[in-house]
């Protein structure tokens, strides 16, 4: 569903819009008062001074002004591929703005891949230091649980990950309003102790976020590596745009989230100034001794929700990516009949699981996984602005000036961010990026192993209509039904075709020669659905066209050749598939290692049968050895 459709929807319909965009889009942004500002004081570099705390307090303030609401409410919301938003949508918009510079559309391609790769990452990060950081609190309320802590986070992750494979649509609706309790909790938590010291309000003057840099440069450098904690998720508002339109989440951002958020870290800061003492774990300290306990059950809650989010995201993204050709076939579930957005992937599902475990065992606590995160989240927030750029400038065609000023003033912001992050590599920043670069190899592996098949293949086949012109001079036997070959490259003879005449001798009545195409747009509809060419003798060559969202279904899509005199009789209708096992060759392509890797992510991947929805009944697969 586009944004566009979304505008247009009752101011009810927006406000139950608005309430899920809560629980889904900010779950990950809204816990961050759990360790943000915990984080900039906990090494030690910063000392606890009514000075420093309104310095960060400041920091804290304006890092979320101008890089949530400045630079993703208001501008990155602006750049929609027909209404969705992400990463992957963002780099159609940027390669397709610069198409004709194949260079320079390289470049971006790279980058943008690169930042996909870090989401995952970022998707390991996330669930295990938020839901670590909220079991914390039982330490806060008896220092005897701090051995349960571990054991219990282990607990509650993998309770969260066996759930996926029933979908989320049951207990989703549960999101948004859990998330909203969890947001007037932030209020009611920080409110008391701004009250009681409203002096701690001077640190929304951005002069004290200057004089705590000019007063201690180095140490305000190391700290922003933890103030920028506060803006983690805001990847997440834009890649769920298209889930509920730019309306709701704006109105949610500026009306509960930030003011809420606000009021908890200056409540924070108060606090401190207060008792310096109680930076061990601000935000549980702010709580009364009889609230902690109910605190760490609904911080527990609320971070698995942020988590889930993260979990929905990675299985929409890898959806993309497999549509886009990025990655590998892997097997998707629908975990829902009526919103076709609910997936569950088994592979990413426990591939996350696997890792988050790791690190939950690795690092131990939330603090020390803080290290870790950043890095990946500052990456692609930077990624971001850099594509944004080439959409405006090139996509838009504004003024360079208006490009370069509007994209420059964020990518400097970014970057400082990024570069203080880059100081955490040897603390824990390593983690996410192993995963990242782990997964940008595999990509660009599967990627350019694909690109080397398809060569291959064309250099060894034959063209389609002069095979069909050479076999009609004496035609083979004909018998009943239709066949429908699915072939890579149009225009081609599929192999099946040949292996097909060659053992059977027979060819069916009717013949299509069908060709998949997966646009870089997030859907094609049914009025574009098909191309058809008809090739004589009852033959015609059909491209099905669909976006990276749209869902491959063949026979689905097939039927709207009936009004056009294609008989295709559930009955009477056989699917012809072509199996290629690849053989990894020296020289030529790529290294020996990385055709190895393409070779088992080829054979390991689903099928395309299932991919593309056929009829398992009805298909005949005839395999090819394939040299790369």
């Amino acid at each position: 569903m586009s944004a566009s459709t979304h505008a247009s929807h009752s101011p009810r319909a927006v406000a139950a819009l608005t309430l899920a965009a809560l629980g889904v889009v900010y779950g990950d942004i809204g816990t961050s008062p759990l360790y943000a500002l915990k984080e900039v004081f906990h090494g030690g570099h910063v000392a606890v001074t009514p000075d420093n705390v309104l310095g960060v307090l400041s920091l804290i303030f304006w890092t979320m002004t101008i890089v949530v609401s400045l630079k993703y409410v208001l501008l990155i919301l602006r750049a929609d591929n027909n209404g969705e938003g992400g990463l992957i949508a963002m780099l159609a918009l940027a390669t397709h703005a610069v198409r004709e510079r194949p260079a320079l559309r390289d470049v971006l391609m790279a980058v943008g891949l690169f930042g996909t790769a870090i989401f995952y990452g970022d998707g390991v990060i996330t669930p295990a230091v938020s839901v670590l950081s909220a079991v914390e609190g039982l330490e806060v309320v008896s220092p005897r649980l701090h051995n349960a802590i571990i054991p219990i986070t282990l607990v509650v992750l993998t309770a969260l990950f066996a759930v996926q494979r029933f979908g989320t649509g049951g207990i989703g609706k549960f999101f948004g309003p859990v998330t909203l309790i969890w947001f007037v909790a932030l209020v009611a938590l920080g409110l008391p102790h701004i009250v009681a010291h409203p002096g701690v309000l001077v640190a929304v003057n951005p002069a004290y976020a200057v004089g705590f840099f000019l007063a201690n440069p180095l140490v305000a450098f190391i700290g922003l590596g933890a103030v920028v904690l506060c803006v983690t998720g805001g990847e997440a508002l834009y890649a769920d745009m298209g889930h509920f339109g730019k309306l709701p989440i704006r109105i949610a951002w500026y009306g509960f989230v930030m003011p809420a958020l606000v009021v908890n870290y200056f409540g924070q800061g108060a606090m401190l100034l207060h008792d310096p003492e109680a930076v061990k774990n601000p935000f549980y300290n702010m709580a009364p001794d009889w609230a902690q306990l109910p605190l760490v059950f609904l911080s527990t809650a609320a971070t698995v929700i942020a988590s889930q989010a993260l979990i929905t995201a990675a299985f929409s993204v890898t959806k993309q990516a497999i549509q886009l050709g990025i990655l590998p076939r892997m097997h998707i579930k629908h975990t829902s009949v009526r919103d076709l957005g609910q997936i569950y992937v088994p592979f990413i599902n426990w591939g996350l699981y696997v890792f988050i475990v790791l690190a939950v065992g690795l690092f131990k606590t939330s603090s020390n996984l803080a290290s870790a995160y950043g890095i990946a989240v500052t990456l692609d927030m930077t990624i971001t602005t850099v594509m944004t750029f080439y959409v405006i400038r090139y996509g838009w065609r504004y003024p360079l000036a208006l490009c370069l000023a509007a994209t420059g003033f964020f990518f400097v912001i970014d970057i400082t961010f990024f570069a203080s992050n880059m100081l955490k590599l040897f603390g824990g920043g390593w983690f996410p990026l192993v995963i990242g670069v782990g997964m940008f190899i595999l990509m660009l592996t599967w990627r350019r192993g694909r690109f080397l098949m398809a060569e291959r293949l064309r250099d060894d086949a034959i063209d389609l209509t002069s095979f069909l012109e050479a076999i009609f001079v004496s035609p083979p036997t004909r018998v009943e039904g239709t066949a429908v070959f699915l072939s890579a490259e149009q225009g081609l003879t599929p192999n099946a075709l040949m292996h097909n005449l060659k053992h059977n001798k027979v060819l069916h009545e009717h013949n299509l020669f069908v060709t998949v195409r997966h646009h870089d747009i997030p859907w094609v509809g049914f009025d574009q659905r098909i191309e058809m060419t008809p090739l004589g003798h009852h033959c015609w060559q059909v491209t099905l066209n669909f976006g990276f969202k749209n869902d491959p279904d063949v026979p689905e899509a097939l039927k709207l050749l009936k009004d056009r005199g294609v008989p295709l009789d559930d009955m009477d209708t056989s699917y012809f598939l072509s199996r290629d096992i690849v053989i990894p060759t020296f020289g030529g392509g790529m290294a020996m290692w990385r055709e190895k890797i393409f070779a088992s992510m080829h054979r390991n991947s689903a099928a395309a049968a299932d991919f593309l929805n056929l009829p398992s009944n009805r298909i005949v697969e005839l395999g090819a050895k394939v040299e790369i």
